[in-house]
This record gives structure tokens, C-alpha cells and sequence, in this order.
């Protein structure tokens, strides 16, 4: 190999390197602005931790006599996963409002008047609303110790149990800034964030079996990504799981990584290409 090809490789590293750095220093930024704001507005906090806690308490304690456990073991260990998982579903409302609402207020014109990655923009609003989620997480699963959830399989399957929670949060907040980018009516978009909360919470394993439901309904319900989610961390932590024979019921936690795979592969470039579209108009 040549000196001159070796230069050349190294120019191209460098320059990789300076694209990537200036990324950086605009996300970091954005969060920053991103969590400032989040501060002053304390209500969507709430918004984001009031659906899963409500539904840890009133679940959890008043239904846990009245509620058979497959598999065995309490109902607040069965719970708890769904619950948690839930906390991306209930991200995605404030995020694609906040998303509409920097569109509106031309908050997004103002960010293309200044040399700013418009990658960054979206960058550093998901990453700041992943680190609410975070909090909420913290918040629900100090709950969920305080009626009687427990991990059973030691720290290192624990920690991957939160960070699959994690990231399946971070997947549905790309699905909030797309809906911000594509609905833009705040009213719109309230109600479909609803809507999504609603069915896929209860299309899915959160809070009951699926082996309940109707035959294709429960088909449907196992492969609901908040279903995959939540049976991926009841196998990490050892709490009560379906045995029902499926795929997503037999290997819980490959099933789960795919279906997040593919919901970063779909919604990210839809994200992008719909943020150039609504900047350019």
C-alpha cells in the first residue's frame, strides 16, 4: 500500500472525524435547551409518569387477589414489566407536540438560518425526551420495589432489562417526532397519542395473558412491540412469563431486539425525510 494511499485514508478519517464533532457539540446543545424547557414546564413530566404509576397502583394492589399469574408468582412481578414498558407508549403524545410546536412557533426557521446539522435538531429532541423517560423510569420503578416487584436474575440481567425498556423509548419517541412532523394539530395529536396508548396497552401482555384473548387477537397481541418489550424483561428478571409455544413467547428477548430494529430502521429515515420536507416550506 502506498504513502499516498495512507495519506489519503487518513485525510478521510480526519474528515469524518471534524463531520462528526461539530454533530456533536449541536446535540449536546439542543438537549441542554431541550431540558431547560422541560424544566419550566413540570406538566409534562406528569403527563409522561401519571398513566404508568396510576396503573402500577390501581393494577397492581386492587387487582392482585382477583388475577391469576401464568406460570405462577404475583401479580405486581407480572405487572410491573408492562407497566414500564408503557412509560414509551405515554412519550409519544409530548414529544410530538413538542415537535408541532417548534414547527409553529418557527423555532425550526430559526434553526436554519444558523449552521446547525438538521440532524442534530432531532438528535438532541429525542435524546432530552429519552432522559425524561429515564426519570419517569426511575420514578415507576421506585413504585414497583415499594409494592413488591423483585429481579431475580442477578445485576447484569437487571441492567439489560432497563436498557431494553430504554431503548424501546427511545424507538417511540422517533414515533412521536414523526407524528409532530407529519399531524402538526396539536388537537390531532393528542388524540392519536391516546389512541396509541390505549390500544396498544391493552392489545398486549402488559397487564393480562394473551393466552385469554381470542385466538388472532392473541396472535396479534404477542407481537405487539410493548408485548415483546415486556416479555423480554419478565425472562431478564425472572418474573412470571407466558409459556404459550410462540416465537416471541420461546425466545423473548431476540424477538424483542428485531421488532426494535426494525422500528428504528422504519421510523428514523421517515423522521428525517419528513423534518427536510417541513424545513424547506
Amino acid at each position: 500500500m502506498s504513502a499516498g494511499v495512507l495519506d489519503g485514508g487518513r485525510v478521510a478519517v480526519l474528515d469524518r472525524f471534524d463531520d462528526v464533532v461539530p454533530i456533536f457539540g449541536d446535540v449536546t446543545a439542543l438537549v441542554g435547551r431541550r431540558l431547560r424547557h422541560l424544566r419550566r414546564s413540570p406538566g409534562k413530566l406528569l403527563a409522561v409518569a401519571l398513566n404508568p404509576l396510576v396503573m402500577i397502583v390501581a393494577l397492581g394492589y386492587l387487582f392482585e387477589a382477583s388475577i391469576v399469574v401464568p406460570g405462577g408468582g404475583t401479580y405486581q412481578e407480572y405487572i410491573f414489566a408492562g407497566v414500564a414498558a408503557q412509560i414509551g407508549l405515554t412519550a409519544i403524545g409530548p414529544t410530538a407536540v413538542g415537535m408541532a410546536e417548534d414547527l409553529r412557533n418557527g423555532l425550526v426557521d430559526r434553526f436554519r438560518t444558523l449552521s446547525i446539522s438538521r440532524a442534530a435538531v432531532l438528535i438532541g429532541h429525542t435524546v432530552a425526551d429519552l432522559i425524561l423517560s429515564a426519570v419517569t423510569l426511575l420514578l415507576v420503578t421506585g413504585m414497583g420495589v415499594l409494592l413488591g416487584w423483585r429481579p431475580h436474575n442477578g445485576l447484569g440481567q437487571t441492567v439489560a432489562g432497563f436498557a431494553l425498556l430504554l431503548l424501546f423509548s427511545y424507538a417511540t419517541l422517533w414515533v412521536g417526532v414523526l407524528l409532530g412532523l407529519v399531524m402538526r394539530s396539536l388537537e390531532s395529536i393528542e388524540s392519536t397519542g391516546s389512541l396509541l396508548l390505549v390500544l396498544f396497552s391493552f392489545v398486549s401482555n402488559a397487564f393480562l395473558s394473551t393466552e385469554r384473548m381470542p385466538g388472532w387477537l392473541g396472535a396479534v397481541a404477542e407481537w405487539n412491540p410493548l408485548s415483546c418489550v415486556a416479555a423480554a424483561c419478565r425472562h431478564l428478571w425472572g418474573n412470571p412469563i407466558a409459556a404459550s409455544g410462540s416465537l416471541p413467547s420461546e425466545q423473548p428477548v431476540l424477538v424483542a431486539m428485531v421488532v426494535l430494529a426494525l422500528m428504528m430502521v422504519i421510523t428514523v429515515p421517515l423522521a428525517v425525510r419528513a423534518f427536510s420536507t417541513a424545513a424547506t416550506r
